[in-house]
């Protein structure tokens, strides 16, 4: 969202007599909307929808004028189609808030993010301040790994990144449309009519609004959590703006009628982000209801609908311009970028997931703030380059140019956005070059799980692997990219162990089945036996079941499932290795074995299979994953998660246990946890590298117990 003032009102005059004081007043509604969802329902309203359809109109309809207004028989027409100026003037415009914002954001990560988030926080603030976050969070999205991460607190900058592209872009072609158009205009005097002009543009950007609507559309049912933040997906709802400022109908209406069509479309507004989901359903068709009901209000308070050349606004125009509405909208840009900071800030200081009706009042209240005087003493006097305060007639501005308020601010921001990039730069590189290397950690130092199974002392030394690092902490398989990724539906086959041997052990599943290959892989060096790998991300097996990952429906995992069942059809290993029980999707209730997985173990049965199943691990439910709070200097003892949160009192796989004698159970909960709480740290080995996946280091400690387990479910192999 951005205060689409670069041209203001199109239907602004010289004398300013027709400027739509309502639109601000709108501006000023919507951004109330998207900070009250924000900070209590923690939910999308549509206000940044209603923000793009004004940018869309206002910007387009700048851009028009200026082409209409330039001669094509002056000698400077061509100069005059230079974008440089306005792209400058556009920079001047949104830049300086932005940088402030993002320098407090880094400032404020700093000193209340943890260590482990400082290098995906400052990738962010890179992306922000060039305009790409969307495509950022869009990718992130997609990233395994990275579907724990908390909320950013430059998460709400995608919808800058998707306004800033669409200026540059709109405004170069634009700019070349309109070269094209004047050098015609030399050679065939109908080019030179208004109305051609118009109606070339119109058609221009109708096709575009058309393209992005139908792949926007398309995109809905495929992968909504990229289509959301897709600039082809977004850019029908400015465009559609930018329609309604090159042809405004002329439809003379009653005033009655004004006033209805109004205060239907500000109810539209005001209520859509109640009965629509937007994250799931925006920007695809859904979508035409903010959009829509902002153009309705344009045009409905528009002259164009008036009885009369003399008639007053209608009642909804005349509220939106009250004086206390439209000064939220010339705040809206800074309120924007400054709510959802100071948000993510408090909520992460307080360690909370909500605020409650005292605490966001609060927030807004100091947001209010900060925008006020962010608009005041930034935006304005760097929009304008004048000094401020400005000199007074009388009194000329004695101060030198260079030490101007305009040029000494302007320097500050230079200075302070090119050392904190330096810094985000170096930050970035350091922990690059940060490594793993725990495969030869003492045992007599590093107990991990035997500190719960045998009671192996634990002395005082720093846990391994660091927080800054255990990250990187992932089993070798995901290195050696023998994983099938979210969109890959073929079977990766990756061999380990012993790849001599005769007997083999095939690992198969998700992620969660994917680390024993640590454990598994050096059993299998030492006593001989090979073990295979049948692994997907995020895809346990499964029949009937489809899992939802990042707001959308995973087919291809049931897909993959059949087939890497019927593969093992084939492959015929001797041992088959998987997980035997999940937590409940969405809740904290105990972990159970899920009718899939009944499904998939009865086949193994009646196809003879020998199968050993380990329970799943505990997953932490805290705000922090259990890494990220210990980078914050909390102890192990609060950074895990009780277990009886997460865990069933007994390991749920024994109840089916005698219908499956093909089968061998395991269940290492009490290598993990006490009696009461499954601690972040285990035998001074950190147990997750995130919120649920074990690290690579503590599944090691765990290859003398799991040793012995396997040497009774496999009589006969040692």
């Amino acid at each position: 969202m951005t205060d689409p003032v670069v041209e203001s009102s199109p239907l602004k005059r010289s004398s300013g007599s027709d400027y739509r004081l309502d639109l601000d007043g709108l501006r000023g509604i919507a951004i109330t909307l998207v900070a009250v969802f924000h900070i209590w329902f923690g939910r999308v309203s549509g206000g940044v929808d209603v923000f793009l359809t004004l940018s869309g109109y206002f910007f387009v309809a700048s851009l028009l004028k200026h082409v209409l207004a330039t001669n094509p028989t002056t000698e400077n027409w061509a100069e005059a189609l230079n974008p440089g100026p306005r792209l400058w003037r556009l920079a001047r415009r949104l830049l300086p808030a932005l940088l402030t914002v993002l320098l407090f954001i880094v400032v404020m990560c700093l000193i209340l993010m943890p260590r482990t988030r400082w290098s995906p926080l400052g990738n962010e603030a890179i992306a922000s301040a060039l305009y790409y976050q969307n495509w950022h969070l869009a990718l992130a999205s997609q990233d395994y790994a990275a579907a724990d991460s908390a909320n950013s607190p430059m998460q709400h900058l995608w919808s800058m990144s998707v306004q800033g592209q669409f200026f540059v872009v709109t405004m170069l072609a634009a700019f070349a449309l309109g070269g094209i158009l004047k050098m015609l205009a030399t050679r065939f005097a109908v080019f030179r009519r208004p109305p051609v002009i118009r109606g070339i543009v119109f058609a221009a950007l109708l096709a575009v609004a058309a393209v992005s609507f139908a792949w926007a559309h398309h995109r809905h049912g495929i992968n909504q959590p990229f289509n959301y933040y897709d600039t082809i997906a977004r850019t029908w709802e400015p465009i559609v703006g930018g329609l309604l400022a090159v042809w405004m109908p002329r439809v003379r209406m009653p005033q009655w009628m004004r006033n209805l069509l109004g205060l239907i479309a500000l109810g539209l507004i005001i209520s859509c982000g109640w009965w629509i989901v937007g994250v799931q359903q925006y920007p695809s068709t859904m979508a035409l209801v903010p959009v829509g009901a902002t153009l309705l209000l344009i045009w409905s308070g528009s002259r164009q609908t008036a009885p009369g050349d003399a008639a007053a606004p209608g009642a909804v125009s005349s509220w939106l311009a009250h004086p206390s509405i439209v000064w939220l909208g010339s705040i809206a840009y800074a309120l924007y970028l400054w709510h959802w900071p100071l948000l993510i800030f408090y909520l992460t200081w307080q360690y909370k997931d909500r605020a409650n009706v005292i605490e966001g009042a609060g927030i807004i209240a100091v947001s209010l703030m900060l925008a006020w005087a962010t608009a005041k003493y930034i935006e304005s006097p760097l929009r304008s380059g004048k000094s401020k305060p400005a000199a007074s007639a009388q009194t000329p501005n004695r101060n030198p140019r260079w030490l101007s308020y305009a040029t000494v601010l302007t320097s500050i921001l230079v200075v302070l956005t090119a050392v904190t990039g330096v810094g985000i730069w170096r930050w970035n590189d350091h922990v690059k070059n940060l490594t793993v290397d725990t495969e030869n950690l003492d045992p007599r130092l590093y107990p991990g799980a035997r500190a719960f199974l045998d009671n192996a002392p634990v002395p005082r030394v720093e846990a391994e692997p660091s927080p800054q690092v255990v990250d990187k902490d992932w089993p070798i398989t995901s290195y050696d990219s023998v994983i099938s990724g979210w969109k890959d539906g073929s079977i990766i086959v990756g061999q380990y162990g012993d790849p001599t041997a005769t007997r083999t052990v095939a690992l198969v599943g998700g992620s969660h089945a994917e680390y024993w290959i640590t454990a598994l892989d050096a059993i299998g060096k030492a006593h001989g036996f090979k073990v295979t790998t049948y692994l997907k991300v995020g895809c346990p097996l499964t029949t009937d079941h489809v899992f939802t990952w990042f707001g959308q429906k995973y087919y291809q995992c049931n897909e993959w499932s059949r087939d890497v069942m019927a593969r093992l059809a084939v492959d015929k290993p001797d041992v088959v290795f998987t997980n035997s029980t999940r937590p409940v999707e969405g809740q904290i209730t105990g972990d159970f074995v899920p009718k899939d997985y009944i499904d998939v173990f009865s086949e193994f049965r009646d196809r003879g299979q020998k199968v050993v199943a380990v329970r799943d691990n505990p997953w932490s439910v805290g705000q922090e994953s259990p890494p990220e709070c210990l980078a914050l200097g909390k102890k192990p003892s609060v950074c895990g998660v009780e277990r009886s949160l997460v865990m069933a009192p007994t390991d749920p796989a024994l109840a089916i246990a005698p219908d499956f004698p093909n089968m061998s159970f395991l269940d290492y909960t009490d290598a993990m946890c006490d009696a009461t709480y499954c601690p972040a740290v285990v035998g001074n080995i950190l147990l997750w590298h995130d919120f649920h996946h074990l690290t690579a280091t503590f599944v090691r400690s765990l290859i003398p117990a799991l040793t012995v387990d396997l040497q009774k479910a496999l009589p006969g192999w040692w």
